[in-house]
């Protein structure tokens, strides 16, 4: 089986405003075919390296199952040739919550102490719909034509509906959901591909009822057991206990290739 690993003077970079370039140069072992070369290259070059993008591969016959391969990385060029784009809404997201942050106020004939449960009936918390925190928002990158494989078009397919395991974009782990990727050939070129995710904030030091110190990552579902409780002879319904759940398997958004 042709295995591939980076050469020790990989590397080679070119240093400027104008025209900065990283040389990339692999060895390839184990096979005499070209096709065999090609697919394993494109399975393993990522599409960026720091601010540069992948532009080219070039690959040479050394003999004995042995070829030379160098990957070129540059610039972002106008966008007809590469470059990225970005949009983002604040719309926020819908969320039913069965606890408030705070009691305001409360009328009444000596009404009984809820401890912030919302709409308490005598068998259940019935809980309002809010709107949470959600900053949406999408990539749209020019991808060269030969790195959008069906592997990496499997990539997006398992990475979509997961949350990012590590900081991406400059939310931190557990903050960013892929909401997947649209994307369309251009030509012979490249593939225009759309990225979108959606970014909800961590949260730590909560508190529900008397139950304080709960902290959740932004995906993570937080729900609230009640049980019957006595204030002043009257039967009511207060938190007792409070859960945060996770609900979306964590995915390595480095493997989307547009960066962290």
């Amino acid at each position: 089986m042709a295995i591939i690993i980076e050469k020790f003077d990989s590397r080679e970079a070119t240093v400027g405003i104008d025209s900065p370039s990283v040389d990339l140069q692999f060895m390839v072992l184990g096979t005499e075919l070209d096709a065999e070369v090609r697919a394993l290259v494109q399975a393993t070059l990522p599409l960026t390296y720091g601010n540069l993008v992948f532009q080219n591969y070039h690959i040479a016959h050394q003999g004995g199952g042995v070829w030379e391969v160098t990957a070129r990385y540059g610039k972002l060029e106008p966008k007809e040739a590469g470059q990225s784009s970005y949009s983002f809404d604040t719309g926020g997201g819908n969320q039913k919550i069965t606890q408030s942050l705070e009691t305001v106020a409360s009328y009444g004939d000596d009404p009984p102490d809820f401890q912030g449960a919302i709409g308490v009936s005598t068998d259940s918390v019935e809980g309002t719909d809010i709107t949470i925190p959600v900053f949406n928002f999408t990539e749209t990158h020019y991808i060269p034509i030969a790195l959008v494989t069906g592997a990496y078009k499997t990539t997006l397919f398992y990475l979509t509906g997961r949350v990012n395991h590590a900081p991406f974009k400059g939310f931190a782990r557990g903050e960013v959901l892929f909401l997947g990727a649209s994307g369309s050939q251009r030509g012979t070129e490249d593939w225009e591909i759309a990225f979108k995710f959606a970014a909800s904030p961590n949260a730590t030091n909560l508190k529900v009822g008397d139950i304080t110190g709960i902290e959740k990552k932004g995906w993570e579902y937080l729900w609230v057991r009640y049980a019957d409780a006595e204030d002043e002879e009257t039967l009511i319904k207060q938190p007792v206990a409070a859960y945060v759940e996770r609900v979306y398997e964590y995915g390595n958004f480095a493997l989307l290739g547009i960066g962290v």
